[in-house]
C-alpha cells in the first residue's frame, strides 16, 4: 500500500511540477515577423514592373490583435529601405511587400522601385519597429531556390 501511495504521490508531484516549471515558448503570444522572401523573380531580370513585383517579402502577424506598422522599416544588407506609412496588419494576416510599382491594398504594399532590392544569391532582410528595435531578421544564401521561408 505504501508503494502505491508513494508512486501516486511522485506522479502527482511530477505532473504538477511539469505544469508549473515548463515555461511557455516566447512566441506563444505571437509576433509580427518575416515569413517569406521571394528574392529571384522568374525569368530574365529585365527590370520590368512585372518582374520587379515578382520579387517580394511577406510579413505575418501571429498576434491576437491588429498591429499598426506605421514607421516600421524593411531593409536589406545594402540599406534599401521600405518604410510603412499608416498601415494596420490585422491579426493572423500577412502583407506582401513587392519591389515594383502598384496600388497599395490591405494585402499588398509596393516599394515603387525601378530596380531590384533582393540579391539573387544571398542577402538579409531585417524588419525594424518604429522605435528602431529589430523585430525580426531572415537571411538566405542559395542559388538553388528562388525563395526562403523564414
Amino acid at each position: 500500500m505504501l508503494r502505491i501511495r508513494t508512486t501516486a504521490a511522485a506522479a502527482t508531484v511530477a505532473a504538477f511540477a511539469g505544469l508549473v516549471a515548463l515555461p511557455a515558448p516566447a512566441h506563444a503570444a505571437g509576433s509580427v515577423h518575416l515569413h517569406k522572401i521571394y528574392y529571384d523573380s522568374p525569368g530574365t531580370d529585365r527590370r520590368t514592373n512585372a518582374s520587379l513585383n515578382a520579387e517580394y517579402v511577406q510579413i505575418r502577424n501571429t498576434t491576437s490583435r491588429a498591429v499598426n506598422l506605421k514607421g516600421w522599416v524593411l531593409v536589406d544588407k545594402a540599406n534599401h529601405k521600405y518604410t510603412f506609412g499608416n498601415y494596420s496588419l490585422g491579426k493572423g494576416k500577412t502583407v506582401t511587400v513587392r519591389t515594383g510599382k502598384g496600388k497599395d491594398t490591405a494585402a499588398t504594399r509596393y516599394q515603387n522601385r525601378a530596380a531590384y532590392v533582393w540579391n539573387n544569391d544571398k542577402d538579409t532582410a531585417t524588419l525594424k519597429k518604429a522605435n528602431g528595435s529589430t523585430a525580426d531578421t531572415c537571411s538566405y544564401n542559395s542559388t538553388r531556390v528562388d525563395y526562403k521561408m523564414c
